[in-house]
């Protein structure tokens, strides 16, 4: 999936328009542009839509987008606080530069998305479906994946830190490119993801002690 690295890039960015207006509930927001804007706590935009769509340097604090959709979604330089993404659908979409804090996401859907030099910290994406999803460059810390299903995801040039995975299903997850994987539970789940000579050492004594293996010298 190739993610455009500019505004200008996008096949769509022609037919953009500015949106200068509030966010709705269900509403629609097809080949809008968001640039520069701040929605707080009394943004409600519950069940909208983001068709090639545009968000740049904008930020999301304690704003309410649950169940909205987003389809070929460009995002760029945006900060999200407190949002809530519960069972939101993304598709097609690419988030550069982003931070996300304290978002709660669980029981969304993810296919063909991709987070660039991003940073997400504590982002609950408990029972989440992610398919063919791609985390490069980004920082993953206290993010929550337990009772999630991972399907053809990578991590490469990706940090990270005290991730939780109980009872999270991996099929086909590439961490070789992991700059480092520190899980604060669920090293048990690791089935199904596939890791290099080197981590495997370093995940190596959590490993045994997830499995109970008692490593001792003589």
């Amino acid at each position: 999936m190739t993610v455009p690295e500019e505004l200008a890039e996008l096949p769509y960015a022609d037919l953009l328009r500015p949106h200068e207006g509030p966010l709705e509930p269900e509403g629609d927001y097809d080949t809008v542009h968001l640039h520069q804007r701040e929605f707080g706590p009394r943004s409600a935009a519950e069940g909208a839509r983001f068709l090639e769509a545009a968000v740049t340097d904008c930020v999301f604090d304690g704003t309410g987008m649950r169940r909205a959709r987003m389809n070929d979604l460009w995002v760029s330089g945006t900060r999200f606080t407190g949002v809530s993404l519960v069972e939101s659908e993304w598709l097609d979409s690419s988030l550069t530069g982003c931070s996300l804090a304290g978002v709660e996401a669980f029981g969304a859907v993810l296919r063909r998305v991709r987070f660039r030099r991003c940073k997400l910290d504590s982002v609950n994406l408990r029972a989440a479906v992610l398919r063919e999803v791609v985390f490069e460059d980004c920082v993953l810390r206290d993010v929550d994946l337990a009772e999630a299903r991972l399907e053809q995801v990578a991590f490469p040039g990706t940090r990270i830190e005290r991730a939780r995975l109980g009872r999270t299903a991996l099929t086909t997850v590439d961490l070789r490119g992991a700059t480092a994987i520190d899980l604060a539970d669920g090293y048990e789940s690791l089935r199904g993801a596939v890791i290099d000579t080197g981590q495997l050492l370093d995940l190596a004594p959590a490993l045994a002690r997830a499995l109970g293996i008692v490593v001792a010298e003589d």
